[in-house]
């Protein structure tokens, strides 16, 4: 099994040609169907094409999963080498189908599927995303899996809890500084809420997305 065939995934079309895409990762033990409402919250105007991907591996307790959890920070090595390798095929894919190449699309997730959007976008070998939201996540660690920090690097948008009691706000706070100090365009926010979803957050994120859609895609269509 191969391109779109390698994961299960909800699509929202364009309101008219695709300026760029935007692909959200659920969290764990959710599904395609969890971060679905906000491809219209993040892109009310519709000038992307949304997907929202299924993680491939079913997991107690219970849904959908990227990777099992064994240790906050560094993935499982073999269900998360071999998730990464199925979502790349997938984002071939949908690049193919949807005629928007990857400097036009944005990644994002929430937890396990902000760990994704981190990997899948700083990976070394990988091209460069529009753009990357990361909620409620961390940039992973794990043997045989490399970042690539060099510039030009996508600007990143991070928003996490300060009452997480899954994965702490101090890996979002590294992951910040890290991407800082290699030359990345921050967008950070905290605030007061557990293992969740800010709205008032979402709200700058669609500000900010509608930037992006007016300056970087569509600088990068002109080329």
């Amino acid at each position: 099994m191969s391109g779109l065939d390698s994961l299960a995934y909800r699509l929202r079309p364009a309101s008219a040609e695709a300026e760029g895409a935007l692909v959200l990762f659920h969290g764990r033990g959710a599904d395609e169907n969890d971060l679905f409402p906000l491809l219209d919250f993040l892109d009310p105007e519709r000038r992307l094409v949304g997907a929202t991907p299924r993680g491939p591996l079913s997991l107690p307790p219970g849904g959908a999963h990227w990777y099992i959890v064994r240790e906050i920070g560094s993935p499982d090595k073999e269900t998360f080498a071999a998730s990464y390798e199925l979502v790349t095929q997938w984002l071939a894919a949908f690049g193919e189908e949807t005629g928007v190449p990857p400097e036009r699309t944005v990644l994002g997730g929430f937890s396990q599927g902000a760990v994704m959007a981190y990997a899948l976008g700083l990976g070394r070998g990988r091209p460069r995303p529009a753009a990357l939201i990361a909620l409620s996540g961390f940039i992973p660690t794990v043997e045989g899996f490399e970042l690539e920090l060099s510039r030009p690097l996508p600007p990143v948008a991070i928003g996490h809890g300060t009452f997480d009691p899954v994965i702490s706000v101090e890996w979002s706070r590294r992951a910040k500084q890290q991407l800082e100090q290699a030359g990345a365009d921050v967008l950070y926010r905290e605030y007061p809420l557990p293992h969740a979803i800010d709205p008032g957050y979402l709200s700058e994120l669609s500000s900010w997305l509608s930037g992006l859609a007016r300056s970087r895609m569509k600088a990068s269509t002109a080329e």
